[in-house]
């Protein structure tokens, strides 16, 4: 007598399978830039967005679609480069310009001077605690609501706030120590 056949786990998978190849499509540009804002160094941005999306693959299900997706890949991403940075080869980072091509048609001058403050902003978000940095970059850079942030990160509401207004702090004290002295002043 025959055994009846279980429902084959291709046919499940299929429609997991699209919405993270959808996910991953979508999304994978802002994981980049993320992962790069929280100082993983270009060298590396490859291997840690290959793990975020690893693990964004292995939680999929848990996601809940009624709510913004970016501060739910973004608490993956943090967490990610979390565990790069506590990686002892990565203590020392070398700390370089970007040297991605524009694509419009500013002058040779303008080109390098937002090169400049591209990296200016980086370097300086090296200097804000990594817990306070998540929250400074989804709520400064990444426009999200306090309370999605809050949220994605399980952090109590009124702590993101605190961590935002000293990241803020960390940041502007930051950028004053680094920018260059205008008029060779």
């Amino acid at each position: 007598m025959a055994t009846p056949r279980a429902a084959s786990p291709a046919v499940d998978d299929s429609g997991r399978h699209a919405r993270f190849r959808t996910v991953f499509e979508r999304e994978f540009d802002y994981v980049w830039a993320s992962l790069r804002r929280l100082g993983v160094h270009p060298r590396d941005l490859e291997d840690v967005a290959q793990d975020v999306f690893v693990h964004v693959h292995r939680r999929l299900d848990s996601y809940d679609a009624s709510r913004p997706i970016r501060p739910w890949l973004f608490a993956f991403a943090a967490r990610c480069a979390s565990d790069w940075r506590r990686l002892s080869r990565h203590r020392v980072e070398l700390l370089g310009i970007d040297t991605q091509a524009a694509d419009g048609t500013p002058s040779a001058d303008a080109l390098v001077e937002r090169l400049q403050d591209a990296d200016l902003v980086v370097r300086a978000l090296d200097f804000v605690d990594a817990d306070r940095r998540a929250v400074f970059i989804l709520h400064e850079l990444d426009e999200c609501p306090m309370k999605e942030i809050a949220e994605a990160l399980d952090l109590p509401l009124f702590t993101g706030y605190s961590r935002l207004r000293v990241a803020r702090e960390e940041f502007t004290a930051a950028i004053r120590r680094l920018r260059p002295p205008k008029g060779g002043q």
